[in-house]
């Protein structure tokens, strides 16, 4: 058993967490380019904490901008064991308003402009995607907010797409009709990444409209968006205050044995690995590339 150094990365309006012992920001930096913001270090209820704004501070990275890989591999270097994430999203079902959190445990991924793979030429691996969640994650997390009086509900689907518009009437549609229950534009390819670095994983989506599907969202606009950030912001924070003793600082290993996917990923022959990728590995796949 090991100690949790729980990463959290904030979406859009969640730019910190109050209340961290021994708050410090650190720039973290690797191979992959700069990641969005630095990182803000320090211990909540006995668990030590790595929190990442995904749009930085002050919201400067589009969801298409973001660097995504960078972003994985500085919680990696940082030591982050388990991640969560939490990202605004848009609702596809009547029965999860604005101010909903979900608790996501499949994606559709329709982003198409993002570097998705630490991998690549050269340098091959697959790890499995059918169970994006780390169960252990989730449960905690909707655990948490069901304490903390949030309306919440556990499981559903997250369409992913590359914005930054938000949908056309016959894109939510469609979506809908495949039976997604959130749309947003930042959860893909964090959690595959977030996958591939060997990190249990999981997405609370934070609803902040209906999309354009609903009688009453036929424009989504942004300032109505701003107004329910506000405040699931607020409901975010609380969450992860209510969640880290939930996690506590012994960590378990997550039951999907997402720790060592690695292990049957990796497919190129050792002489064939191509040496500048296999440098840029270090964090990422150090566990398996020392063997």
């Amino acid at each position: 058993m090991t100690h949790t150094v729980l990463g959290i990365i904030g979406g859009s309006g969640v730019y910190g967490i109050d209340g961290l012992e021994n708050a410090r920001w650190q720039r973290v930096e690797g191979p992959w380019g700069a990641p969005s913001d630095e990182l803000l270090f320090g211990t909540l209820s006995g668990v030590e904490m790595v929190f990442l704004p995904r749009h930085g501070r002050g919201h400067v990275h589009s969801p298409t901008s973001i660097n995504y890989r960078a972003n994985i591999d500085a919680l990696k270097r940082a030591g982050v064991t388990d991640v969560i994430s939490v990202s605004a999203c848009g609702s596809f079902k009547e029965e999860l308003p604005p101010g909903t959190f979900v608790m996501v445990d499949q994606f559709i991924d329709r982003t198409h402009a993002r570097e998705k793979s630490f991998f690549g030429p050269g340098f091959v691996a697959h790890v499995s995607m059918a169970h994006p969640v780390c169960p252990r994650l989730a449960n905690a997390l909707y655990e948490a907010a069901q304490e903390e009086g949030i309306r919440s509900a556990n499981g559903g689907i997250y369409l992913a797409m590359e914005g930054p518009q938000f949908s056309t009437l016959a894109e939510s549609n469609l979506y809908r009709s495949w039976g997604c229950s959130v749309i947003g534009m930042t959860a893909m390819p964090e959690a595959k990444l977030a996958r591939e670095a060997e990190l249990p994983y999981a997405l609370v989506a934070m609803v902040t409209d209906y999309d354009c599907w609903h009688a009453d969202h036929d424009a989504v606009t942004v300032d109505q968006v701003i107004r329910v950030l506000t405040a699931n912001a607020e409901n975010a924070r609380r969450l992860v205050k209510r969640v880290a003793p939930k996690l506590g600082p012994e960590r378990t290993l997550s039951p999907l044995g997402i720790e060592h996917v690695l292990d049957t990923a990796i497919i190129t022959a050792p002489d064939k690995r191509d040496p500048k990728l296999f440098s840029k590995l270090d964090a990422i796949a150090g566990r398996v590339l020392k063997k």
